[in-house]
């Protein structure tokens, strides 16, 4: 028997089904079908979710040093990260405030000043406008009634943390330090950590034949190892997982975390003065809205989730040691192995988040249900989608008064 198409009003996200996700994790159901398949999540996502609050932008090291400038597109919009003369990431809108050409198109290096290819207006690492060639004629540079005090490129709140750069294109959520505060006190035996990313072999890229939401829910709880990750369930077993969940994160801990390498690899440095706890342990956390992050006493990595459309998802898996000695040739062999280890678990995710995209065009799936022992990561993440769609996420007091 065929299944008709969904209509119109089925990809509309009725706020009935999203009340319903914030019930109890008993009585609850997940979210509802158009959001993971309607351009009505897209708009209302952008708006509500990306654009809402503070949210994952990309990684220092795109902008490695001063005047490097990296173009990337988030929320639908371009924008441009920028290193300046202070080696501070700066975030602006990449468009020049003449016609509103885009500024910047690939990434690349500037000395003093970025150039709009359209009509040379140039600004400063700071963003200021100092150049605007024959604005007032044929050699004239400047004219009556024009302030290009007030006419810089837009700037957008910004905060980087452990290798990650945040964004709040709101301008009014709360402070950052209050954003990330559940997983810095969590991790603080970290956090002077010194973070070494050695190029092609620490990134893995996927793209994903599914919502951006799958790829984040799925990494928020073990209870697919068995099935999906059989070898990985052998070597970090379902019953040593325990579940987090705080405002801003919610995942998963291992509490066996013992690395094994091949004849000739060497074991990679640990960070200085753990406590006894991350000799075995080890946490992967999604950091609502889109990165996922995991945790070891030998290395860290992030993983940039970036929506592409209702079905489509691009992940930028970035894997960070903690001491330069691991640039020496003697560890190629060991980033090799262990970036090949984390390339074939997320590559065993693929068939399952594909597949539950497929399955959200049926009508015969109305959001799912929970299991009280099993999904409270996956529950806490679709309620915080749920909440940000229905009443917005938490902005600063003084934006509220």
């Amino acid at each position: 028997m065929s299944v008709e198409p969904m209509s119109l009003n089925q990809l509309e996200i009725n706020e009935r089904d999203l009340r319903r996700v914030l019930e109890p994790i008993e009585t609850a159901r997940g979210l509802p079908n158009p959001c993971y398949t309607g351009t009505d999540a897209i708009r209302r996502e952008h708006d509500s979710v990306f654009a809402g609050g503070w949210a994952c932008a990309g990684f220092t090291k795109d902008a490695p040093g001063a005047g490097n400038l990296f173009p990337f597109e988030f929320a639908g919009l371009p924008l441009l990260m920028f290193r300046d003369e202070d080696e501070e990431i700066r975030i602006f809108h990449n468009v020049c405030r003449h016609r509103g050409r885009i500024l910047v198109e690939s990434p690349g290096h500037v000395r003093k000043a970025v150039v709009c290819p359209y009509h040379a207006w140039s600004y400063a690492m700071d963003g200021r406008l100092i150049g605007t060639p024959h604005v007032g004629g044929p050699g004239k540079h400047s004219c009556p009634g024009f302030d290009r005090d007030n006419i810089g490129l837009t700037p957008v709140r910004s905060a980087v943390w452990f290798g990650l750069v945040f964004i709040d294109l709101s301008g009014t959520a709360e402070d950052f330090s209050d954003y990330i505060r559940p997983v810095a006190d969590r991790w603080r035996e970290f956090e002077s950590v010194e973070l070494v990313h050695t190029g092609a072999d620490c990134t893995i890229e996927f793209e994903l034949e599914c919502n951006w939401k799958l790829a984040v829910e799925n990494y928020c709880e073990a209870y697919h190892l068995p099935w999906v990750h059989p070898g990985l369930n052998k070597y970090s077993p379902l019953d040593r997982h325990y579940a987090i969940i705080e405002e801003t994160i919610s995942g998963q801990g291992s509490e066996c975390y013992s690395p094994t390498f091949p004849d000739g690899a060497l074991p990679f440095p640990d960070a200085n003065g753990l406590s006894d706890f991350w000799q075995t342990g080890a946490e992967y956390i999604a950091l609502f809205p889109n990165v996922l992050l995991g945790i070891h006493r030998d290395h860290f990595y992030a993983v940039l989730i970036q929506p592409d459309g209702p079905s489509r998802t691009r992940e930028r898996f970035e894997i960070f040691y903690y001491a330069e000695s691991v640039r020496d040739p003697e560890f190629d062999l060991s980033r090799t192995v262990n970036r090949e280890l984390w390339r074939t678990i997320f590559a065993e995710d693929r068939d399952a988040v594909e597949s539950m995209q497929r399955g959200r065009s049926s009508p015969g799936f109305d959001g799912g249900v929970f299991s009280p022992a099993m999904d409270p990561p996956t529950h806490a993440f679709h309620a915080w989608i749920a909440r940000a769609l229905t009443t917005g996420r938490k902005r600063r007091l003084a934006a509220a008064e």
